[in-house]
């Protein structure tokens, strides 16, 4: 019966300092209890680590850019969780659920569903008629990720190399990128392909002029399923 009321108040006590630790004790406790931590080591002690947990949890939910409501719904069964767990299990459980946060963040990431993607075929122009190529290119946290795969694009070098484009309606051209042939090329813009629509390749020459050639090799439009 004794233990029992020991681990009962322990877990009250591992609530408290969780409540704490993230701001959500009521304001008539918060006095109390941070005299009773400041002069226990075991509590100071106890105090650090649920802020460890939480700070840990919360980093890994938003490094990973897990989507808003997941981050609230694992906070949410966190808080819950607490008033019905032992203390020694609560300790583990803040543990695990940052890497929880970790895992099903990597996987939203990872399968797509929390990015954009889009896609564009590629059509030759006469320099080049037999060329042929489509591009995947998909948000990322560090702009836009475009997966190129080309055909009949003979190999450049020796300063000539291709250069990618993307062009908006007003006729602006960022560039995103160079290639020697088409095979399985990554490439990157900082612009978003819904309103850089237009992508395209051109034969370039190094010599000093950054502007494109016009010598436009293949072209496409960006699908990004806007049929105005």
């Amino acid at each position: 019966m004794r233990r029992r009321r020991e681990e009962e108040n322990g877990a009250q006590e591992f609530v408290e300092l969780a409540a704490l630790a993230d701001g959500t004790i009521a304001p008539e406790r918060r006095s109390a209890l941070e005299a009773r931590v400041a002069a226990s080591s075991h509590l100071t002690e106890q105090l650090a680590e649920q802020q460890r947990a939480l700070t840990l949890m919360r980093s890994a939910a938003e490094d990973v850019e897990a989507p808003a409501a997941l981050r609230e719904r694992i906070e949410a069964q966190r808080r819950g969780r607490r008033s019905k767990v032992p203390r020694r299990l609560l300790v583990i459980g803040a543990a695990a659920a940052a890497v929880l946060a970790v895992a099903i963040g990597l996987s939203v990431f990872g399968s797509g569903t929390s990015s954009e993607q889009f896609r564009a075929a590629l059509a030759p122009t006469a320099l080049l008629p037999d060329a042929a190529g489509d591009a995947t290119l998909t948000k990322t946290s560090s702009g836009w990720r475009i997966e190129l795969d080309a055909t009949g694009l003979p190999r450049l070098e020796n300063g000539r190399y291709y250069q990618a484009w993307l062009r908006n309606t007003a006729g602006v051209l960022v560039p995103i990128g160079t290639l020697n042939e088409g095979r399985s090329v990554t490439l990157w813009a900082g612009v978003p392909p819904t309103d850089f629509t237009t992508l395209s390749v051109t034969r370039e020459r190094a010599d000093g002029d950054q502007s494109s050639s016009g010598e436009k090799v293949l072209v496409g439009t960006v699908d990004t399923g806007d049929s105005g």
